[in-house]
């Protein structure tokens, strides 16, 4: 209720300004789904979650790349998830 008095406040602009960051979600996600079917070991799985976070550190001190800072982060998280997941198995 409060979101929609807020949108409703400020003409949309907060809508799609939340909805602009949604392709740094769906496209890790779709990567890593692709990634699922490879049957890869959980090694490779921890060195996915490795360089997607040393990817993202490096990328919050770069002037032009921080701006994509979400796709390194959430193949980090969606693989972690993952690796999770195999572990529970």
């Amino acid at each position: 209720m409060i979101l929609i008095i807020i949108i409703g406040a400020r003409e949309l602009t907060m809508l799609s300004k939340a909805l602009g960051s949604a392709w740094g979600v769906l496209l890790p996600g779709v990567i890593i789904g692709g990634l699922m079917f490879a049957d890869l070991s959980v090694d490779i799985w921890k060195l996915i979650i490795v360089s997607g976070l040393l990817m993202t550190s490096g990328m919050i001190w770069h002037k032009q790349l921080r701006h994509f800072v979400l796709l390194p982060s959430c193949v980090a998280l969606v693989s972690g998830m993952l690796v999770i997941l195999m572990s529970l198995k």
